[in-house]
């Protein structure tokens, strides 16, 4: 008989490489000190030396730095592309990308222009006295206004963009691919490898390099944009950044993933099978998204979700959080992707701006880390007769009557369901996130005092533990096996056994249940328990 393949079979034999990395990383540009009004008028004023501070001035800047920028192209020869509406800028681009990495030479691949909804900033004429200097107010508005995406080829990075928007603040935005720069650094190192389309196949010394794709900080990743801002034409003089008027960075969108290639595909798909058949079935049998509770602020009205998507042959299940979410999919039918993507580092609770860098990645390898581990056990969550009985019998923990969780009642089912959710895992149980869950798997009313009842019973009894200072609990690993197992005993196996005279089950499991009836009632009737005999 076949033996089925479970996700420990292949993470413990068949993988030939693991590797944890940035990936693609989204920054924001901006200026410090031209966020408020009063900034505003002191540059326009105090600084460049006007009178006035009008908004006109912000377009006579602009038509400076876009006949700038059009003279930069002409006199280096870069192409100038103009990207229509719905154009895939990258892809429009990579043609010349590739070119230029055959050079190996840093440059400037192409100067890209389109016109795109930008947050600016708007002057409005105060009213005052008639004949007095006229007086501007500055404020934040979404205008469509002249953006150039400078894409480059960097010696250091690979490939990268920059894009500069031609309006006051002149706010910016840079790409760079992770990857992409641990690729130039191993090569430079002498260690051998293989690509994948984003990421390495195999490689000779995956010590080291996991060494050069932890050397990638926010130092290096900073030293590379202001080195390029200087180099680029921008609307900010060397003036202006002498006195104190020039980019700072933040993080806007970070991806940390984990690479797992085995070493066969079929090992590869294999697991992610695996995988993706624990998400369909656990906890929501009849859908393949569903919503696992509320916010765990208050304030905020956003869900956390887990989803099974289907993109062409390509399946990703997205576990989304309030902004950010973790993926994970088959990356070119060799290897598991799993990426943590981080759209706002409050998600995490990290500052954005780009020192913080390192605080985010450790937060997402660890999220990436747990995400795995939840995996491992919904397929190794076997227990042995002493810890099953320690979770389903009353005990005494530390003189204190700790309550049984039986298996087989209907609230400690909804509870073990509830659980399962491998995002919790992830971000952490509130009272307020599971009782949604188990409410909904529960069917009838569940109450804040019965959530908080079961809490305690779940933390006398090991299952999950407090995080010092907050109302938030996580699964212990005891935590996750236990709620595994009593799910896949009660939905994979009890449920359908007893079922099987109202649904059809598979002919050999008919005759096996049939056997096992015949042999039970002979015990049965061979110990004198059988049907007590009729008074007369």
């Amino acid at each position: 008989m076949k033996v089925p393949v479970t996700v420990n079979d292949l993470l413990d034999g068949h993988v030939g490489l693991d590797l944890e990395c940035l990936d693609r990383v989204y920054l924001n540009g901006y200026v410090p000190t031209l966020q408020t009004s009063g900034q505003i008028a002191s540059f326009l004023t105090v600084h460049l030396g006007n009178p006035i501070p009008s908004p006109a001035l912000f377009e006579k800047i602009g038509t400076r730095f876009r006949a700038d920028v059009r003279d930069y192209a002409a006199q280096h020869g870069i192409p100038w592309i103009q990207f229509r509406k719905g154009d895939r800028k990258l892809d429009v681009v990579r043609p010349l990308l590739d070119k230029a990495a055959a050079t190996g030479r840093g440059q400037v691949v192409a100067v890209g222009v389109a016109q795109e909804f930008q947050y600016v900033t708007t002057g409005v004429k105060v009213e005052g006295e008639s004949g007095a200097v006229p007086r501007f107010a500055f404020g934040k508005a979404e205008r469509r206004v002249t953006c150039f995406y400078f894409y480059l080829w960097d010696e250091e990075f690979g490939p990268a963009f920059i894009k500069i928007c031609a309006y006051f603040p002149y706010p910016v935005k840079i790409w760079i691919n992770g990857h992409e720069w641990a690729k130039r650094q191993a090569g430079w190192a002498g260690i051998g490898f293989t690509e994948l389309s984003n990421g390495f196949a195999t490689c000779i010394d995956p010590d080291g390099l996991q060494a050069i794709c932890d050397q990638l900080t926010a130092e290096r990743i900073g030293r590379f944009a202001q080195e390029w801002l200087t180099d680029l034409p921008t609307p900010l003089s060397d003036a202006d950044r002498a006195a104190g008027f020039w980019w700072d960075l933040s993080m806007r969108q970070v991806e940390v993933s984990r690479t797992i290639v085995f070493d066969r595909r079929r090992h590869a798909r294999a697991f992610f099978e695996a995988l993706v058949a624990d998400n369909l079935d656990i906890g929501r049998p009849d859908h393949v998204e569903i919503i696992f509770g509320r916010s765990l602020a208050r304030d905020k009205t956003t869900t956390f979700h887990t989803a099974i998507d289907r993109y062409t042959d390509t399946v990703v299940v997205n576990a989304s959080f309030k902004h950010s979410r973790i993926k994970q999919y088959l990356k070119d039918g060799a290897a598991h992707r799993v990426e943590t993507v981080v759209n706002d580092p409050n998600d995490l609770g990290v500052l954005r701006r780009l020192e913080h860098l390192p605080e985010l990645v450790a937060k997402a390898r660890d999220a990436n880390r747990r995400l795995l581990d939840t995996v491992r056990v919904g397929q190794g969550c076997l227990l042995a007769s002493p810890a099953f009985e320690r979770v389903a019998h009353p005990t005494l923990v530390e003189g204190r009557r700790a309550p049984a969780l039986r298996f087989g009642d209907p609230r400690v089912m909804a509870l073990a369901g509830a659980l399962c959710a491998c995002l919790l895992a992830v971000t952490g149980i509130t009272n307020r996130s599971l009782r949604a869950r188990v409410a909904e798997l529960l069917g009838v009313p569940y109450t804040t005092g019965q959530m908080s009842y079961d809490l305690r019973r779940l933390r006398m009894k090991g299952l999950i533990a407090r995080l010092p200072g907050t109302n938030t609990y996580t699964l212990t690993p005891d935590g996750q096996r236990i709620a595994i197992f009593y799910t896949k005993l009660h939905d994979r196996l009890l449920r359908p056994l007893t079922a099987t005279d109202r649904i059809p089950a598979p002919l050999p499991l008919r005759q096996a249940l049939r056997t096992i009836d015949t042999y039970v009632s002979d015990y049965i009737g061979q110990s004198r328990l059988g049907a007590p005999l009729p008074t007369t």
